[in-house]
């Protein structure tokens, strides 16, 4: 009876063996954690949609802070819930906006944390696009792109390290690069939201936002069934001056991360979005999953598909497991 010579069975033989030949391995430099700022004094509120996560006032981000070092999470990104809504979403890049007020404290409480803000219009208009209407309510992108120029201006203002504009309209990366650097912000990075797709994914943080558009955003978003797209897309804006390309949602593109990863030399974030958090949230509560280990293995196909960066809710979680 003859054998097998080459068993790989060997190399799953113990957790040592296993741990030493790990082709990917998840960190927790690896993560950036999504923050919802809110105006008012003394809130933590726990945000219905997405259990664990929480509207937190500027008041009370020195506690949030504190739990972000411990874990050793170096970077963050800043969502804020205005106030205000108006049809030029003037809070965006008002000097003392929600958004703005957060990045000043959080610098005061750590300089050295890397702080992200998120420059989209959708939070800030009474309609939820991510743009500016036309007299058809249609999103006007060239009137949008002054918005954003002012947003990315005002939060480099406040300190951000990096800005990320989430609104897919075309020019936007060549826009706020030249606004930036106008302004002496040449150390200031973008990270481009440049292949994000018009998703069932997103409902959870529209209701932390509250930031549900009037119709939808298929106009500028990206159609889920297209691949040769969000390489045209990435490609653009990269020669537009984008630090980082992020895909969004992840879980359901892991394609797309592999096929960009292959094929731009950028940093790729990936954006585990909250669908795919909370439904891994819902399951666990229903005692129909393990949390820990299926959380693990949705952050690791991100990184082995090719994601240098992950924002994930799940982040203080995972820097417990990972230290466990």
């Amino acid at each position: 009876m003859s054998f097998p010579i080459s068993r790989p069975r060997r190399l799953r033989n113990s957790p040592s063996l296993r741990e030493m030949v790990a082709e990917t391995r998840l960190s927790i430099n690896d993560l950036m954690y999504p923050i919802f700022i809110v105006h008012g004094k003394n809130i933590k509120k726990e945000i219905s949609s997405m259990p664990g996560q929480y509207h937190w006032s500027v008041d009370r981000l020195d506690e949030l802070l504190g739990n972000i070092e411990k874990a050793g999470i170096r970077s963050i990104m800043i969502f804020g819930v205005p106030k205000i809504k108006d049809i030029e979403a003037s809070e965006n890049y008002n000097p003392n906006g929600i958004v703005q007020q957060a990045v000043i404290k959080i610098k005061e409480l750590n300089s050295n944390i890397i702080v992200a803000t998120d420059v989209c219009l959708c939070g800030y208009t009474p309609h939820g696009h991510c743009g500016i209407l036309d007299e058809v309510e249609y999103v006007d992108n060239d009137r949008t792109l002054e918005i954003l120029k002012k947003t990315a201006i005002s939060h480099a203002e406040a300190g951000a390290d990096i800005v990320a504009p989430s609104g897919m309209m075309d020019g936007m990366i060549l826009a706020m690069r030249q606004a930036l650097d106008s302004m002496r912000f040449v150390k200031v990075a973008i990270m481009s939201y440049a292949v994000k797709y018009a998703s069932a994914f997103y409902g959870p943080f529209r209701d932390a936002c509250s930031s549900s558009p009037k119709g939808d955003r298929k106009t500028y978003q990206m159609d889920y069934r297209n691949k040769k797209e969000a390489i045209r897309e990435a490609l653009l804006d990269i020669e537009e001056g984008a630090d980082f390309i992020m895909v969004k949602p992840a879980l359901s593109y892991l394609d797309i991360i592999n096929e960009l990863n292959n094929k731009v030399d950028l940093p790729i974030a990936a954006y585990h979005v909250s669908g795919e958090y909370s439904m891994v949230k819902a399951a666990a509560q229903q005692g129909l999953i393990n949390e820990e280990a299926i959380t693990l293995e949705i952050l690791t196909s991100m990184k082995r598909a090719g994601a240098k960066v992950i924002l994930t809710y799940s982040a203080l979680d995972v820097a417990k497991w990972i230290y466990k």
